[in-house]
C-alpha cells in the first residue's frame, strides 16, 4: 500500500510540471499578460500624478500609451538605421575583427596564416558561400522579426490600456468575493505592498538604467566611437538583466572600439571608461537608491534568469528580477512563505514582522 506521503508527493509534482508545461506552451498569451501589468506597475507613479490633477482615468491612461508608444517610435526611427547598418555589415565586421586580433597576440607569420584563413572564410572557400547564399535577406530576417515583435506589442498595449484605465477594479473585484473580513483586510495589504513596492523598485531601476544609457552615450561620444546613441540604448536595455547584460554590453562596445580605433589606447579605454561607468551604477548607485528591502539573492537572481530565459527567452531574462522581486514581496507578508522569502532576499534584508 502506497503511504499517505506519497500521493501528495506525487501531485505537487505533477503540478509543478503541469504550471512549466502551461508557462512554455502559453508564452504567447501569458507574457503580453505579463509585460502589461509590470509596465502598469512602472506607469503608476504617473497616474498618481493624474489622480491627483483629477484628470479621469480613462484620458490618463491614453495620454500615457500614446506617450509610451510615441517615444518607443521616435526611439525605433532614430536607432533603424545605424542598427541595420550594422547588422549588415557583421560578417565582414567579423572578419576585420580577427584579422586585428591576430595582429595584436601573434608573430607576423601567424598574422600571415590568419590572413590566409580570413580570406577562406571571406570567399575563397565553395563551401562558406553555399551556406551564405542559403540563408535568408536581411530585410526577410527584419520583417520577421518585426512581425513576431508585434505579436507581442499589440496585446500588450491594449491590456496595459485597460489594467491602467480600470485602477483598482481587480483588486475591488478581489476583496469583494473573499468570505471573512480578515481574508479581505490581508488581501488589500499584500495587494498594496506588492504594488507600491514592485512600482517603487521598477521606476527606480528603469531610471538608473536610461541614466546610464545617457551617460554610456555621452562618454562613447567623447571617445570617438560611431553612433553613440545606439550603444547607449543597448546599454540601458541590456542593464536590465543583471551581471549578463552589462557583460554583453562590454564586449560589443569593445569589438565596435577594435574595428574602429587604430590605436590600442583608444581600444582600450572604451572597456575601461564603460567598467567605470557599470561599477558605479551596479555597487554604488542602485544599493543606495533601491535600499535593502529591494534586494535580492544573487543566486536566485540568476536561477531566476535561467528558468525565465528557457520558458520565455529573451524577453523572459529581462523581467526574471521583476517576477522574483514581485514572489519575493508576496513570500514577506504571507507569514507560512516567511522561510521561502528569507532565502530569496539577501544577506543584509530583514524579514518584517507579521
Amino acid at each position: 500500500m502506497v503511504g499517505k506521503g506519497v500521493p501528495a508527493f506525487a501531485l505537487t509534482g505533477l503540478f509543478v510540471l503541469a504550471a512549466f508545461y502551461t508557462l512554455y506552451f502559453a508564452r504567447d498569451v501569458l507574457l503580453p499578460v505579463v509585460l502589461a501589468a509590470l509596465l502598469t506597475l512602472v506607469l503608476t507613479p504617473v497616474m498618481r500624478v493624474f489622480d491627483a490633477a483629477r484628470i479621469p482615468k480613462a484620458i490618463g491612461a491614453a495620454i500615457v500609451v500614446g506617450g509610451l508608444i510615441g517615444s518607443f517610435g521616435v526611439a525605433t526611427s532614430l536607432l533603424i538605421e545605424p542598427a541595420t547598418e550594422w547588422m549588415a555589415k557583421a560578417p565582414d565586421t567579423l572578419s576585420r575583427l580577427e584579422v586585428k586580433l591576430w595582429t595584436l597576440k601573434r608573430s607576423v607569420e601567424e598574422v600571415s596564416k590568419a590572413a590566409e584563413q580570413v580570406e577562406k572564410i571571406a570567399g575563397g572557400d565553395e563551401k562558406p558561400k553555399l551556406q551564405a547564399t542559403q540563408r535568408p535577406p536581411l530585410t526577410s530576417r527584419i520583417v520577421a522579426g518585426a512581425q513576431k515583435v508585434l505579436l507581442v506589442a499589440a496585446p500588450t498595449v491594449v491590456l496595459l490600456y485597460f489594467l491602467l484605465a480600470t485602477g483598482d477594479l481587480f483588486l475591488r473585484k478581489l476583496v469583494k468575493v473573499l468570505p471573512t473580513l480578515a481574508d479581505k483586510r490581508r488581501a488589500v495589504t499584500v495587494a498594496r505592498t506588492v504594488q507600491d513596492e514592485l512600482a517603487v523598485y521598477l521606476f527606480t531601476i528603469t531610471c538608473i538604467n536610461a541614466g546610464l544609457g545617457v551617460v554610456t552615450g555621452i562618454a562613447m561620444y567623447l571617445l570617438g566611437m560611431p553612433n553613440p546613441l545606439l550603444w547607449g540604448v543597448m546599454v540601458a536595455i541590456f542593464n536590465y538583466v543583471p551581471y549578463l547584460g552589462p557583460l554583453v554590453s562590454n564586449i560589443i562596445l569593445t569589438t565596435v572600439a577594435a574595428l574602429t580605433f587604430d590605436s590600442l589606447a583608444q581600444t582600450l579605454a572604451v572597456p575601461a571608461v564603460f567598467f567605470c561607468l557599470t561599477f558605479i551604477e551596479g555597487q554604488i548607485l542602485m544599493p543606495f537608491i533601491t535600499g535593502r528591502r529591494l534586494t535580492l539573492n544573487p543566486v536566485v537572481i540568476f536561477l531566476s534568469m535561467l528558468l525565465w530565459g528557457w520558458l520565455w527567452g529573451v524577453v523572459g531574462m529581462l523581467i526574471a528580477v521583476p517576477i522574483a522581486m514581485t514572489f519575493r514581496i508576496i513570500c514577506e507578508h504571507v507569514e507560512w512563505l516567511h522561510a521561502l522569502g528569507e532565502f530569496l532576499g539577501s544577506e543584509r534584508t530583514e524579514i518584517p514582522e507579521a
